[in-house]
Order: structure tokens, then C-alpha cells, then sequence
């Protein structure tokens, strides 16, 4: 059995990880903390062609940065776990990687703000992974 637990900087990608420590006996199996650096929030923000790789790369030490700090507050809390980074389109890299490596489940955190209206209007990672991986999603 593997875990894929996709996270943000975030108060949503937050409280998961606080679920899922609060409940790590029911997480015995080896989870993969994962991280990906959106590419899309990039593209519109009116960067200069000569900035952009400078950006990423900043934007790519920040995710490393967050990540091993996730990584070390779960490793702390007694789970098998292991940090990986990617970049791209956070909600195609998620699917991809799940379908994949044939993970057994995925733990997700979903906004408590949004709804099916506003995820149906202006889409929402949970949503689109819930419904394009094969293996069970859990929602926090």
C-alpha cells in the first residue's frame, strides 16, 4: 500500500496534515508528501522573458523549503513518509503521478469555502483529482 498526499502552502494543505497526525495510526503504510510547483500561476503574472527562469527557480527553493519543513513535522510525528517536488500543472502532475505509480490512496485537503457550485464554475484541484485518479481519495 502507498499514500500520495499532494500539499500547498496553505491553511487547507494544514489542516490535512494536522488530520492525518492526529490520526496516524490509521496511516501505517509509507505516504509520499508531495509538492508541486504551479507553472500555471506563472504564465499570466506578466513576467519578462529574461525574469522567468529566475522566478521559477525561486519559486522552486521555496517549494523545497516548504516541503522538507512538512516532511520533518510528520517524520517527527512517527510516520514513514518522503518528500517529493515536482512542477507543472498542480492538479495533471497529481492525477499523473497517482495513476502511474499505482498509488492505493490519495489524502487531499478540499477549501471548506468553496462547494460543488464553485468547483463546477472555476474548478478546484480536489475536485479534478477526485474525479481522474483510480485509486480512493480521502478529502479532508
Amino acid at each position: 500500500m502507498k499514500i500520495l498526499v499532494p500539499i500547498c502552502d496553505g491553511v487547507t494543505s494544514a489542516a490535512t496534515l494536522d488530520a492525518i497526525i492526529a490520526h496516524k495510526e490509521r496511516f501505517p503504510a509509507p505516504i509520499t508528501l508531495l509538492h508541486v510547483v504551479n507553472i500555471k500561476r506563472m504564465d499570466y503574472r506578466m513576467i519578462p522573458d529574461f525574469q522567468i527562469e529566475m522566478v521559477r527557480e525561486y519559486a522552486t527553493r521555496t517549494g523545497q523549503k516548504f516541503l522538507e519543513r512538512q516532511h520533518e513535522r510528520l517524520c517527527r510525528a512517527g510516520l514513514d513518509v518522503t518528500a517529493r517536488l515536482e512542477s507543472g500543472f498542480p492538479r495533471d502532475v497529481i492525477c499523473a503521478i497517482a495513476n502511474e505509480e499505482q498509488f492505493s490512496l490519495l489524502i487531499i485537503g478540499r477549501h471548506r469555502n468553496g462547494g460543488e457550485i464553485r468547483d463546477v464554475l472555476f474548478g478546484s484541484v480536489s475536485n479534478y483529482v477526485l474525479h481522474n485518479v483510480d485509486c480512493p481519495v480521502l478529502l479532508f
